[in-house]
């Protein structure tokens, strides 16, 4: 249903002010980002980002993988300073509409798929992906994508959502991919606090842009406050996890 989800936004939906489809986070204190007034309406969803790439991006080549609407990409290109950006999407809707919308310096976007990433081994300093992998058929076989476009040393900042039954495997994937686990926090409250103060905005999106026939797919998509998932982060059914990972240093000569 997810993947049908994007799909649908991205061929529905040419309004270029949906920007974003993560759930977003909010922390327990005043929020201290600042942020152009242009930006003020994805906060939330910025702030997830600010919380789960925690690295330093200046002057380094990002790769997001699941980049949707483009969003991430232009904020990490305008405000993180790295030197480039390349969203890599599997909807070519979503991928067109990222590049005609999204600019933002050293920002692209490339049509390609999670499991066969279309870029060579040790492309990146750093990958991210944000509330994507819930949707891909083999997690351990992208995080072996990530591993290998990744530069020795590079940074991997991950954030989704599962089960709480399947927490532990989501864990244990992450620990056999070949990259040491630097920060790992279950962000459970700031996403669920977030769907709470965004739902009447994403309901008037909803309201809006979306046929009202599909009204009843998209809300719990969007984590409309009532939905499965946000019933399941409230009542501890869902659980939400980000993640930093590193890859392993460039070897030191021999002799």
């Amino acid at each position: 249903m997810w993947r049908a989800c994007y799909e649908l936004l991205a061929a529905r939906v040419r309004e270029p002010r949906w920007a974003f489809m993560d759930y977003g986070y909010a922390p327990p204190g005043p929020p201290v980002l600042e942020l152009e007034p242009r930006d003020e309406a994805d906060r939330l969803c910025i702030q997830l980002y600010e919380h789960v790439v925690a690295g330093d991006l200046r002057g380094r080549d990002v790769l997001e993988v699941g980049s949707g609407r483009g969003g991430g990409v232009s904020y990490l290109s305008r405000y993180r300073g790295p030197r480039s950006v390349v969203g890599l999407d599997l909807s070519a809707r979503a991928v067109a509409l990222s590049t005609r919308e999204r600019g933002g310096p050293g920002a692209s976007f490339v049509h390609g798929d999670a499991l066969a990433v279309p870029f060579p081994d040790d492309s990146f300093d750093a990958v991210v992906n944000v509330e994507s992998s819930h949707c891909y058929g083999d997690v351990p076989a992208f995080l072996a994508e990530v591993r290998r476009v990744l530069r020795p040393g590079g940074d991997f900042f991950f954030a989704d959502l599962r089960p709480a039954r399947q927490v532990e495997r989501l864990r244990a994937e992450l620990a056999a991919c070949g990259l040491r686990v630097h920060r790992e926090e279950d962000v459970s409250a700031g996403v669920l606090r977030a769907l709470e103060r965004d739902s009447e905005r994403k309901l008037g999106l909803i309201d809006a842009w979306i046929p009202r026939p599909l009204h009843p797919a998209f809300r719990p998509f969007a984590g409309i406050a009532g939905t499965r998932n946000h019933t399941g982060l409230r009542d501890g059914d869902q659980r939400y996890l980000s993640a930093w990972l590193v890859a392993p240093p460039q070897p030191a000569p021999a002799g």
